[in-house]
């Protein structure tokens, strides 16, 4: 297999554990946070810089890089990691997302999507077999099955159409993919927030026997509550000796969360997006660095962050810089807001280890701003 996880630590108090992933591109200690590089690369950051921060495993999109540069480009060029020159771990999602919510003219049907680029309107058609001609050609460690994402809210009917379908698309990726000894399929459980489709979904893609999970379709607009629930009773489902993904999540308490309920990998786009609009994540709280407040504030952006930005460089240069339209600007938010969210991981892994998750919890929430959440 491509891809191997080993259960390291279960916690005692809750469902967190401590695990390890080994992948043909290295090994990644989890719970983990993925920086997002959609497009062979992660917005501001050069690879070394990720390196410097990290990172052990990056996530790319399929769709994005089937539209363009081409997979057959990046093929050409040796795969992805040497497109991008990044030695570590790479995950391709299916591109299910993006075409059901960046294509506002598609067409569903058995066979696949027929769907109009969102930069040429240029007509695509994408099925179960086509997106792992994609993901192979891109030679990422772990791809994932492509799958129908229901938004939220769904009708209930159309939900269950959708999980069905995620689950026979799941079956044909199976059989489409060819180069299990370097890449892991992953499926994805759907069935947006009903509790018997969301326990359906995962039922039918551990009988497949992909060697990781995702639970995509959450943190699409639901509340909070309402995902956490889904959690609780969809990751147990899960096989215990393989990864657990939770697709597109990154605010702190969403990560936290969603380890207190037994995910190993979280990916999202926010803490470079947010970083591109001058707020940082910090130990206490979110920062909106071009604020006038901050003009004459000489500290670092967060005084218990080790990384560059925040040895190097104050809140007040910071705000000149974003203010002034520089690049450095957006690139030092974008350094401090990844290397939070890994740091964020390691605390949260050394808490695992201490058997004192919950409290971390509860110490991380009242400084951060979120008290009363717990």
């Amino acid at each position: 297999m491509a891809v191997k996880y080993e259960l390291i630590k279960k916690c005692s108090r809750t469902e967190a554990r401590l695990g390890r992933v080994h992948t043909p591109h290295g090994t990644f200690d989890t719970p983990v946070f993925m920086p997002v590089g959609t497009q062979a690369a992660v917005k501001a950051m050069a690879p070394y810089e990720l390196e410097e921060i990290g990172a052990k495993i990056i996530l790319s999109n399929t769709y994005h890089l089937y539209i363009r540069p081409g997979h057959d480009i990046v093929k050409q060029a040796g795969g992805l990691h040497s497109f991008m020159n990044w030695d570590g771990a790479v995950l391709t999602d299916s591109g299910g997302f993006q075409v059901f919510s960046l294509c506002d003219l598609r067409k569903i049907k058995e066979e696949g999507v027929t769907f109009k680029s969102h930069l040429d309107g240029s007509s695509h058609f994408i099925t179960p077999e086509k997106a792992i001609e994609i993901e192979n050609a891109l030679g990422a460690d772990i791809i994932m099955a492509f799958d129908e994402c229901a938004p939220y809210p769904s009708e209930y009917n159309y939900a269950k159409e959708a999980m069905e379908r995620t689950t026979r698309w799941a079956q044909r990726c199976k059989e489409a993919h060819k180069n299990t000894e370097k890449q892991a399929l992953f499926g994805i459980v759907q069935g947006v927030t009903f509790k018997d489709l969301r326990q359906e979904s995962a039922k039918q893609l551990v009988e497949l026997d992909f060697p990781g999970y995702a639970i995509g379709g959450l943190s699409v607009g639901e509340p909070a509550e309402l995902m956490y629930e889904v959690l609780d009773y969809t990751v147990p489902l899960l096989p215990e000796n393989k990864p657990r993904y939770l697709m597109g999540v990154g605010t702190p308490d969403y990560l936290i969360e969603g380890v207190i309920r037994g995910v190993d990998m979280f990916d999202c786009v926010l803490p470079t997006r947010v970083a591109r609009n001058g707020t940082a994540m910090t130990s206490e709280g979110k920062v909106v660095i071009r604020n006038a407040v901050y003009e004459k504030d000489f500290l670092p952006l967060d005084s218990e962050c080790d990384c560059y930005t925040c040895k190097n460089f104050t809140r007040a240069y910071i705000r000149h810089l974003i203010k002034s339209e520089e690049i450095l600007g957006i690139r030092l938010t974008t350094i401090h807001n990844l290397r939070f969210l890994i740091s964020l991981m390691e605390k949260v892994r050394k808490a695992i280890e201490e058997e004192r998750l919950l409290e971390f919890r509860r110490e991380f929430y009242v400084k951060y701003g979120y008290e009363g959440r717990e």
